[in-house]
């Protein structure tokens, strides 16, 4: 089984600001965030340097071939990071480009992503629905840059507000660019209310669901997740399982367990056939990524075994 990781974070620092509210990386893994401090990677990052090398490692002990790098505002924009990343490990990394939404210029922001060779455009939809207004996924920037985006063929990476708040400002964007592949995240806002009809948006063609953030979304109930399963099991019977893509939102999740331990509970779960776990773990996220020829990785035991 070839396992391909659908959402995955990579950055060098984070320095920002989200809402007025400061973003920055301190020692020992922990961050400032939003006026608390908090451990926003394993603690022996101790230069808080969240690099492509350090997840590699972690992809190859796990056996994880490939990865889709996206990105999220309160990591700030790591575009010239993501770049270089692309161009050294091809084979392993799909990086999506971000634009800032939350000012005007940013359907040209994806042009020059695009030119600079980026095959994807990823936004965090969630985070527009700013103090001083919504910024709506349907205004006539935002159409413009979908429609350039169908026509030069990128994909559209989204994290959706929980529920259906913009639920009916994806299905404007589908029906006016019904050939642009869409992949949206968190699988849904799972555990949230109206968490299926977000799932429900994969019954159109080019429409994914990736599950990015289901092991933060289950925190509570913690391992082996079977809450999880199950809402992986709800989600195919609602769009068909060759809609769902595993993702494990690395690095944030790895504070509560290990990066292998955020699928290993697909692979040990009797709730999903071994067809069904090929599916969700690789096989559905390298077509609609179109990843080529996926990486062999040797399993290495370990001492305590």
């Amino acid at each position: 089984m070839k396992i391909v990781d659908a959402h995955a974070h990579l950055w060098l620092r984070q320095d920002t600001e989200v809402n007025g509210m400061k973003i920055r990386t301190l020692d020992n893994g922990k961050s400032l965030f939003m006026g608390e401090i908090r451990q926003m990677l394993p603690p022996f990052v101790i230069d808080g340097r969240n690099t492509a090398e350090i997840f590699l490692s972690n992809m190859d002990y796990a056996q994880v071939s490939a990865a889709v790098i996206t990105q999220e505002y309160i990591d700030g924009l790591q575009n010239d990071y993501l770049r270089e990343v692309q161009q050294k490990y091809p084979d392993r990394f799909l990086c999506c480009g971000m634009v800032d939404a939350r000012k005007p210029g940013y359907s040209e922001e994806a042009v020059v992503l695009t030119e600079r060779g980026f095959r994807g455009i990823k936004l965090p939809a969630e985070r527009l629905l700013l103090p001083e207004g919504r910024v709506y996924l349907t205004g006539n920037e935002m159409m413009r840059m979908f429609k350039y985006m169908e026509a030069n063929d990128l994909f559209f990476s989204v994290d959706l507000a929980p529920g259906e708040t913009q639920v009916a400002e994806m299905e404007e964007i589908i029906s006016e660019c019904p050939r642009l592949r869409i992949a949206i995240g968190h699988f849904g806002m799972v555990t949230r209310p109206g968490w299926q009809k977000q799932i429900k948006l994969a019954r159109h063609p080019h429409v994914r669901i990736e599950s990015g953030g289901i092991t933060w979304l289950f925190n509570d109930e913690f391992y082996p997740f079977t809450g999880a399963v199950r809402a992986i099991r709800e989600a195919a019977s609602l769009a068909g399982m060759e809609k769902l893509m595993w993702g494990s939102d690395y690095p944030r999740t790895i504070t509560a367990i290990t990066y292998r331990m955020s699928f290993d509970f697909i692979l040990k779960s009797t709730l999903l056939t071994d067809e069904e776990k090929r599916q969700f773990l690789g096989e559905n996220a390298k077509q609609f990524y179109r990843f080529g020829n996926l990486v062999d990785l040797p399993r290495i035991k370990n001492m305590s075994e």
